[in-house]
């Protein structure tokens, strides 16, 4: 009877009645329907109150508001226009004319970046300024308040401030061992140190499936390449998030697993077919939906064919096969009706060129909202004076589009009524009534010993000893003249002060950074040791992990330097082993790498992360994959993780 009530109350072709449903279940909320949504969403009874779920009523463009999720990471108060997109001012405080922007426009929600989290504080200020911007709007409706604190590289809070892990490959090593322990955890730290600054959206877990060794964009941001440890290391981490009342959203939708271009530079094309996008692709999401309700899902940029071959005329005339954010085929076909999920489907950023490339802006959000999307992410630029009144024309644009029925308004009406029930659902506000009080809360939860250590466990579970395939290195206990070779010197230094912090006996460690400007004396430095331990990452990082489009003018300066490391690397290799010296390969990143340079090794590990806080040498914040790699290399604890993608055979 319980689920007969929910779905009753959910179901969309009774959408037009719902004002009147939401009365009868308000009124069925103490005994039924509050516990039946707490355990469909994972949330307390005391977080949540649904005996006042009635939908507000709005007008076409206060529900179009709410379905715009904002960009604000830069912003140029300067009256004098600036070049678009040269803007690099991050925004820390709200100005007034963003403030009334959300105000004027009832917009649903706000994204942030690194730029715009710099200190417990000012995070908290900005997001109370946030909410406090919308409850002055007409609708009164809470901000949903986004991020992208996926753990690994993905992860905007400064490490020295917030617990951010090894990320989710680290996690699917762990799965032999520990099943689902190490997401679960993950995701409860991601909650607790995320909801008292005023965070309630978490654009994780990532649950594409990595089949792809050269994936540019998921690769290590993907659990496994097994489709059940996905879903079951997904389930885990989003049930563990919204238990605690933070917003989970799943992505990439269908799966960004089997890509070779990046969505942020192209328009990726994968050649599944129809049973195996099913078997693979899409599982994670079937298991998941079976078990919980994911509060959004994120779309992909890339085309599907086997599910939609329908094709589109681009702005540069080129006839083209429809992307999922803009399919109505995938969105509404696949997500809502075979997979019957009834939450929010978000985009992902539509200014990424999967996207922009082809449409332009307007276009591109009346497109995906015909598709069925719920609300488009970072729709538009607003980071000076002269583009904010882009904000008002994109939304008389989709007012036109809803008058002229491209989007339905029965649907935009559905659409915004899905938005405001998960609004209702979770606790958008922060309990704290006082700014001091909510900073105290979030001062004791972020980077709290507790977490810290979790945050080290998973690093000391995760490390996986790839070669020899029986024993564990002790190399270091006789050894005492170490040389350490890394991509840059942070993760050079992250390693020296580690090994330093744990060995009990006295070591002498050089160390050289394959981006230092001179590496001239790298020879003398190889004959003189007894182990060199060498370190890479691959593939390049990409936009997703540096931050997004708005950092697209300096990829050519990381391309670059990438290539730097690369050669000077590859160019070290054979002196080392020319030298006959002990050698320990470390695959900092995705670990199929070690294809190419295990060969070269006596020992290889994998880590899976190669992540450094602001201060590299800091034992107590933000540098545990190193802490344990040293512990690892002492013969202090045993590499016990296991590669969860297949590395393809080489000379090991």
């Amino acid at each position: 009877m319980r689920i007969g009530v929910n779905k009753l109350c959910q179901a969309s072709f009774l959408l037009p009645l719902l004002t009147t449903i939401a009365t009868v279940c308000a009124l069925l909320s103490s005994s039924l329907l509050a516990d039946t949504m707490a355990n469909k969403q994972g949330l307390n009874n005391s977080q949540q109150s649904l005996a006042a779920a009635k939908i507000p009523p709005a007008s076409i463009k206060q529900m179009l508001g709410q379905k715009l999720m904002l960009d604000l990471r830069y912003y140029c108060p300067s009256v004098k226009p600036q070049a678009k997109g040269s803007c690099k001012t991050a925004m820390t405080t709200l100005p007034a004319e963003l403030a009334q922007l959300i105000r004027d426009y009832d917009i649903g929600g706000i994204i942030l970046f690194a730029e715009n989290l710099a200190d417990v504080e000012q995070i908290v200020r900005l997001n109370r300024d946030l909410q406090q911007a919308a409850a002055e709007s007409k609708l009164k409706q809470p901000l949903f308040i986004a991020i992208d604190q996926e753990g690994g590289r993905v992860a905007r809070l400064p490490r020295a401030l917030a617990t951010s892990f090894s990320g989710n490959m680290a996690i699917g090593a762990t799965y032999p061992q520990q099943g689902t322990y190490f997401a679960s955890e993950v995701g409860k730290v991601f909650a607790a140190e995320l909801l008292p600054l005023g965070i309630n959206v978490n654009f994780a877990p990532t649950v594409d499936v990595n089949v792809n060794p050269d994936n540019p964009v998921i690769n290590v941001r993907a659990f496994s390449e097994s489709p059940q440890q996905v879903a079951e290391l997904g389930a885990a981490m989003t049930e563990a998030m919204q238990q605690q009342g933070m917003i989970a959203a799943l992505k990439h939708f269908p799966g960004h697993g089997d890509t070779s271009v990046d969505s942020h530079f192209g328009l990726p094309l994968v050649k599944h077919d129809a049973k195996q996008i099913r078997k693979v692709d899409l599982y994670p999401y079937k298991h998941i939906f079976q078990q919980h309700s994911p509060g959004m899902v994120m779309t992909a940029h890339i085309q599907f064919p086997a599910l939609d071959n329908s094709t589109f005329v681009a702005k540069n005339g080129e006839e083209m096969i429809k992307p999922a954010t803009l399919s109505r085929k995938i969105l509404h076909d696949v997500l809502r009706q075979e997979l019957a999920y009834q939450g929010v489907i978000v985009t992902d950023a539509l200014d990424m060129a999967g996207i922009s490339q082809f449409f332009s802006q307007s276009e591109a959000v009346i497109q995906t909202f015909a598709a069925g999307a719920d609300i488009a992410l970072m729709p538009v630029k607003l980071q000076q004076p002269a583009e904010l009144t882009a904000l008002g024309t994109l939304l008389d644009e989709l007012s036109q589009a809803v008058s002229k029925n491209i989007i339905p308004q029965a649907e935009l009406t559905a659409s915004y009524q899905r938005i405001i029930r998960l609004k209702q659902q979770y606790p958008l506000l922060p309990k704290a009534n006082s700014i001091s009080e909510q900073v105290q809360q979030a001062l004791k939860a972020l980077g709290s010993p507790e977490h810290r250590a979790t945050e080290l466990a998973l690093a000391q579970a995760a490390i996986s000893q790839v070669k020899p395939a029986t024993a564990n290195p002790k190399l270091l206990n006789k050894k005492q003249n170490i040389l350490i070779i890394m991509p840059d010197q942070a993760k050079a230094a992250a390693l020296k002060a580690s090994l330093h912090h744990y060995s009990r006996t006295a070591l002498k460690i050089e160390t050289l950074s394959l981006l230092q400007q001179d590496i001239s004396r790298a020879a003398e430095k190889i004959a003189v040791a007894d182990v060199v331990i060498s370190g890479f990452i691959s593939p390049m990082q990409s936009l997703a992990e540096i931050g997004g489009m708005d950092d697209m003018a300096n990829i050519g300066n990381v391309s670059a330097a990438y290539q730097r490391q690369k050669s000077r690397f590859e160019a070290l290799l054979p002196q080392i082993t020319e030298a006959k010296k002990t050698h320990v390969y470390i695959s900092l990143r995705a670990p199929y790498d070690i294809s190419e340079y295990g060969h070269t090794a006596e020992w290889v590990l994998a880590t899976y992360a190669y992540n450094t806080a602001e201060d590299p040498t800091n034992m107590a914040g933000g540098n545990a994959s190193y802490q344990a790699l040293a512990q690892v290399l002492l013969g202090q604890i045993n590499a016990v993780g296991q590669l969860p993608v297949t590395v393809k055979p080489s000379s090991l």
